[in-house]
């Protein structure tokens, strides 16, 4: 089915730009870099797959159903997302929000060409039908021109929900907590704008040179963009084990190193943010126990402080081994969306997030990720990511934070603008 060949490269960091920048000519792109940063789970540094041979793309309705006989029957490398909206095939939810993007709620692609990048190794799979193409693309590659002339148009940026209305949601929110209808939910919000062209490839080389997450993702279907610095992975599957990192908990990074380690210090002793992402952990051993093999659900790490370029966060660990009567999409779909984008408990948490956000969060706060051949795969979460469709001229890009009944609605909505920092950064 493919040709594989392994080539040693003698800087890594080069080779991965001009990667990305050769990618820029094919309909289907993925991009996905580790930026070396230092993870206990990690399979590759660096994910190149470029040029559908066959794709899926539909609506939620029996979406799963679709992608997994989609993925039985190609048996191959697929790449593609999962949007946030794929909660109404598994629940009896609705979505009938704003939607400014338009995407479809699934896609994925079988790559005719792929790039696979371990430490100076890179190891290149390419269908049968295009192997003569190898040699050739290779050489191409490593004579990419990496000084991209960076265009920077400023882009102007609104504000879908304003301070004051964001205060009263965050207060209506609080009194569903208080009711019992709740104990968390992530509230979240869109940051647009309208009639706007960008550059893709510098908007996101611009991103990753100032996060340099763990899961950054150049994705690129026809004139659909997603451009991510996310460092959350959603989950992975490999062999039975499944791995499962919900990020709750952040704050800001300081210059000065002092400052910067009480920040730290602060976020791991907070009571709130610990709370916060307790719920949402043990969310996530409830998701992972539908399709686990009998107590094999751990909590490998609880309320983990990990530093990035923007912002250090709290970040636990959950795995489990798969009942060797489920597959790799049913894993996705009984755990879908991820606990930290909705909440708990999880269905009324999103039935209420609908009824008080007033975007359709679409991509946002989904997934985007691989399958391999022997169906393990990798997903991260769809978050500090911007979300571009160039023909309708629409750039998007939404920040939330999880509301207890610890929450502050003024410190909820600073969180919320600290994480759109980089987006808003890039993009202005």
């Amino acid at each position: 089915m493919r040709t594989s060949i392994h080539k040693p490269i003698s800087n890594p960091k080069l080779f991965k730009k001009q990667l990305l920048i050769w990618s820029q000519q094919f309909r289907e792109v993925i991009f996905m870099d580790s930026n070396d940063y230092p993870q206990q789970h990690s399979s590759f540094d660096c994910v190149v797959a470029v040029d559908a041979f066959t794709s899926i793309k539909t609506d939620y309705h029996n979406a799963f159903e679709d992608l997994k006989q989609y993925q039985q029957i190609t048996k191959d490398w697929l790449f593609g997302y999962l949007s946030y909206d794929l909660k109404n095939d598994v629940e009896d939810l609705q979505s009938n929000n704003f939607d400014g993007l338009h995407f479809p709620d699934l896609f994925f692609f079988q790559p005719k060409k792929i790039f696979l990048l371990r430490g100076n190794e890179v190891e290149i799979q390419y269908l049968n039908m295009c192997d003569d193409e190898l040699e050739a693309d290779f050489d191409e590659i490593n004579l990419q021109n990496t000084d991209v002339e960076l265009r920077t148009t400023a882009v102007e940026v609104k504000q879908r929900i304003s301070k004051e209305k964001y205060l009263d949601k965050v207060s209506k929110m609080l009194s569903h907590i208080n009711q019992g209808n709740l104990y968390e939910a992530n509230f979240c919000m869109e940051f647009y704008a309208e009639n706007t062209i960008i550059d893709p490839l510098d908007k996101f080389l611009k991103l990753n040179e100032i996060s340099q997450p763990p899961f950054a993702v150049f994705f690129k279907n026809h004139r659909q963009f997603v451009l991510s610095a996310s460092p959350e992975r959603y989950l992975k599957k490999e062999g039975e084990l499944l791995v499962s990192q919900p990020i709750k908990g952040t704050s800001k990074r300081f210059l000065d190193p002092i400052k910067d380690e009480e920040s730290k210090n602060k976020l791991s002793a907070d009571p709130k943010e610990r709370a916060e992402n307790i719920m949402i952990t043990d969310l996530v051993r409830n998701d992972l126990s539908h399709t686990a093999q009998k107590g094999s659900v751990q909590v490998t790490e609880l309320c983990g402080i990990y530093s990035f370029m923007q912002v250090h966060q709290m970040i636990s660990t959950v795995t489990s081994r798969l009942d060797y009567q489920y597959g790799a999409v049913d894993a996705i779909k009984k755990s879908f969306p991820m606990g930290s984008m909705t909440g708990a408990p999880k269905i009324s948490a999103m039935k209420i997030i609908e009824d008080l956000e007033e975007t359709k969060r679409g991509l946002y706060s989904g997934a985007v990720g691989y399958f391999t051949p022997s169906g393990d795969f990798d997903f991260n979460v769809i978050i500090r990511s911007i979300l571009y469709n160039q023909e309708n001229q629409y750039v998007s890009f939404s920040v939330g934070s999880a509301i207890t009944a610890l929450s502050i609605p003024e410190s909820e909505y600073e969180e919320c603008l600290l994480k759109a920092k980089a987006m808003r950064e890039v993009l202005q």
